[in-house]
């Protein structure tokens, strides 16, 4: 019959470390969500909430008529909607601030091999972030809009309600801001082991659909967005094999370097 205090003082070491990890995210979750706020402070400041409101409403504006404004159906929107655009830019100027947060929280787990490239994974990930979108604000979202006006007919005036635009377009930058995100993924599930780079090639025309059909669920029901979006991924996907193939072999462990050089 086992002793309960031996139980008890194999458990004695564990509750500190858990406790300190704890302490740990919340320290990080403080100083992310510092960085968010000063963000948010400085584009209150210059451009503004209005400021905003203007810049990701151009692409929109282009296709109206010259003294054509969007609408403010709600009889709080004017108020609440620049708000949620000012949150989301601080959101998207803050998002190296957070990515470093994650990875200092997660680095002690982490070998000296692999920390070398966890900070230029962060910044490739920001940075493919933002061409995600402004992708979309630059290309997708005038060539969507130049399709959808021309199947308005010429009796209606199309003057959409802002809060419904913002909407729409904060979910596409999403969309695509997670999307151009699959080069990084594809790193990680090889450096993971879970998958291998000859099965990713194996996968290739597989992930085509999966793209596609991604594009056809997450974008607005157009055949330009859904190219825009489904196209890069594939693209990325391909990019991702071969940035998998490169980061493993640069970030493999001293000893599995010796081993694969002295099998070959």
């Amino acid at each position: 019959m086992s002793d309960p205090k031996d139980s008890t003082d194999e458990l004695a070491g564990t509750e500190q470390p858990f406790v300190q990890h704890l302490m740990e995210l919340r320290d990080r979750l403080l100083y992310g969500t510092v960085g968010l706020i000063i963000c948010m402070a400085l584009l209150a400041v210059w451009p503004g909430p209005s400021g905003l409101i203007d810049l990701i409403a151009v692409p929109i504006r282009a296709h109206m008529p010259p003294d054509a404004k969007l609408i403010a159906v709600g009889v709080f929107s004017p108020f609440f909607v620049p708000i949620k655009v000012l949150g989301m830019a601080a959101l998207l100027l803050s998002l190296p601030w957070w990515m470093y947060q994650i990875w200092a929280f997660v680095a002690p787990g982490l070998y000296g091999h692999e920390k070398r490239f966890a900070i230029p994974l962060i910044v490739l990930g920001s940075l493919l972030a933002y061409v995600g979108i402004a992708f979309v604000q630059f290309f997708v979202l005038d060539k969507m809009f130049g399709f959808i006006q021309q199947f308005t007919p010429a009796s209606v005036a199309a003057t959409p309600d802002i809060a419904s635009y913002v909407e729409a377009i904060l979910s596409l930058y999403l969309a695509f801001g997670l999307a151009f995100q699959v080069p990084i993924v594809v790193v990680l599930l090889v450096k993971m082991n879970m998958v291998t780079v000859q099965q990713l090639k194996e996968f290739r025309g597989y992930f085509i659909v999966v793209a596609f059909v991604i594009a056809a669920v997450v974008t607005p029901p157009d055949v330009i967005s859904q190219l825009a979006l489904a196209v890069p991924m594939s693209l990325l996907y391909e990019l991702g094999i071969w940035g998998a193939h490169w980061f493993v072999k640069r970030t493999a462990a001293p000893a599995d370097s010796a081993s694969e050089d002295a099998a070959r």
